[in-house]
């Protein structure tokens, strides 16, 4: 079997390999919400495997998926099965999907002897096993011994060293990339390599540990910064405003300061808020007002972004040419602490500049706003498009290089 030299990123891609008649394993990510009788609550993740695995369907591959669910803390657990997967991808494929009793041993072995061309199996829960997470050699080998060619599609699960992501890949002599692994590392690399400018990043959400390594690695490349939801609050405490009862992370000021300071040493505008919606607490029915400046009085927190920095944050997306978003600006799941997220999305939204959005919260207020489809590119990973902008690779990729 032969393939061309590799693409993307020094990637193989799997229209670069053979695969008719062949034990194709493919690593999805198949971690779907449920509801409490068991049924799949958003599907996106499935849709978005659809072209990987219709693909291999076509090219007569004996297909073997591979998926994680929940935390199962390497236990089987029948509420994490990933049965509901199996019949949503069945609808979607219109086609039979078989569901195997595990992910590994001779039941296993046995399902994919008998597989044929075209056909599809789904392994249950790799995290019913705790080797899993662990990486563990013996149990990467075996997850190894059904597959003559490996491709990971799972974006959002190559930020973790896990056995199905990076241990097993070793043992497969010929792997690459699926369909959505290629959309999202050419969509994640433009933000890296040639963005246009201006280049403006929006980061919200919760704590500013979770994204000070990728405000850090913006300083190289984009022009402004802008920064709203609680994570704001550390940074503003950091310059000596009030902030109130609101979140912050004391031991993250001294790393905030240098944050800022390097900002200013290359010149990078860095924008937070200058008002706020603040209320009693977290909770529909709370009492909220807006803010004439930034201090926030000691028996209040903040929950929005107010009007002044809505005004200043819509101007700044309003010049750019570079869009990455990734985090609320408040408390967007409990109306009105929406708006500001609201308003941004909308903004962002009417702007003919390339445009990317990452993150869990930040998706669901898209698609709440009915705005998904005018972003350029929606990442299915929070957290590996994060590590993704903050390191420009991923273990799970890197796997593939070796």
């Amino acid at each position: 079997m032969s393939f061309s030299a590799p693409t993307t990123n020094g990637l193989t891609t799997i229209e670069q390999l053979a695969l008719t008649g062949m034990r194709v394993f493919i690593r999805v990510d198949f971690n779907v919400p449920l509801n409490k009788s068991g049924a799949v609550t958003d599907d996106t993740r499935i849709r978005e495997a659809l072209p990987t695995i219709q693909y291999a369907r076509q090219q007569g591959a004996k297909i073997l998926l591979a998926s994680h669910l929940g935390r199962p803390k390497g236990k089987s657990d029948p509420a994490l099965s990933l049965k509901p997967a199996a019949e949503r991808l069945a609808t979607l494929l219109a086609n039979p999907v078989t569901l195997a009793p595990d992910c590994v041993g001779p039941l296993v072995q046995e399902r994919v002897a008998r597989l044929a061309n075209g056909e599809v199996l789904l392994l249950e829960n790799l995290r019913f096993h705790a080797e899993e997470e662990k990486n563990d050699p013996v149990f990467s080998h075996t997850l190894a011994s059904v597959a003559d060619v490996y491709i990971n599609d799972a974006f959002g699960s190559s930020h973790r060293a896990h056995a199905s992501v990076v241990g097993m890949v070793q043992h497969v002599a010929h792997k690459g990339i699926g369909f959505l692994m290629q959309k999202e590392v050419t969509a994640l690399s433009r933000l890296l390599e040639h963005p246009a400018h201006p280049f403006v990043a929006i980061l919200g959400g919760a704590k500013v540990s979770d994204k000070i390594a990728l405000i850090s690695s913006l300083l190289a490349r984009a022009d402004t910064i802008i920064i709203g939801g609680a994570m704001a609050y550390t940074l503003l405490q950091a310059q000596g405003v009030r902030i109130g009862k609101s979140l912050v992370e004391p031991d993250k000021i001294a790393e905030v300061k240098v944050t800022l300071s390097e900002a200013a040493k290359r010149g990078v505008k860095i924008l937070l808020p200058q008002d706020h919606i603040i209320a009693t607490a977290i909770q529909a029915g709370a009492s909220s007002t807006a803010t004439t400046g930034p201090d926030i009085p000691d028996d209040r927190l903040g929950v929005d972004i107010g009007p002044r920095s809505i005004a200043t944050f819509r101007d700044a997306v309003h010049s750019a040419r570079t869009i990455l978003w990734n985090g609320p600006m408040g408390v967007f799941e409990i109306p009105p602490f929406d708006q500001g997220t609201r308003t941004l999305a909308e903004t962002v939204a009417t702007t003919n500049c390339y445009s990317v959005a990452g993150g869990g919260d930040t998706v669901a207020a898209l698609t709440q706003a009915g705005l998904a489809n005018k972003i350029s590119h929606i990442s299915t990973g929070g957290g590996a498009s994060l590590e993704f902008l903050e390191a420009g690779d991923l273990p799970g990729l890197a796997a593939l290089r070796h």
